[in-house]
């Protein structure tokens, strides 16, 4: 019987939060209200249930996405956008434009233990992350939570497979 090759080694890449990030983004938010001003045409202005999260990708080259590995510890449900977006110290400004769709969307229903998502989006998606890691370091995804979750009830990582 002959051998096939060796098997692919799993990469398991946490979505992290991006504390700082977040934070800047919602002092943006802060600073436009306390002077009367309005968002730049296009901005994406954080809304309070949203927070900045990001992939380091420690190995950039021939990875195969596999799946989206998302746990909630209570009902409710989360909503995962990748952006095009690569951040800058002066924080350039999130524009509507660089938010790719689709979007990944994870739900847990009151009295279940099991996730659902929008699988075909979500498997869309992360197949894309295999052709971004491979131009990029870091990955920026901005996270929406609703129905009573917050960033403390998520874990959330992308599991792929390197060639």
């Amino acid at each position: 019987m002959a051998e096939d090759g060796p098997e692919p080694t799993q990469l398991d890449m946490p979505l992290v939060l991006d504390q700082d990030l977040t934070r800047q983004m919602r002092l943006r938010v802060e600073s436009l209200r306390q002077r009367g001003e309005k968002r730049q045409d296009g901005e994406k202005l954080l809304r309070p249930a949203e927070s900045v999260y990001r992939i380091d990708f420690i190995r950039q080259q021939r990875l195969q996405f596999e799946r989206w590995d998302v746990v909630l510890d209570k009902p409710g449900k989360v909503t995962i956008t990748g952006t095009s977006q690569n951040w800058t110290p002066d924080l350039t400004n999130l524009m509507t434009r660089q938010l790719l769709d689709p979007a990944a969307i994870f739900w847990r229903e009151e009295d279940s233990e099991a996730m659902d998502w929008n699988e075909a989006d979500a498997l869309e998606f992360g197949e894309r992350l295999s052709g971004l890691a491979k131009i990029r370091k870091v990955m920026y995804f901005l996270l929406t939570f609703s129905e009573g979750v917050e960033p403390a009830n998520l874990k959330a990582s992308v599991v792929f497979s390197q060639l």
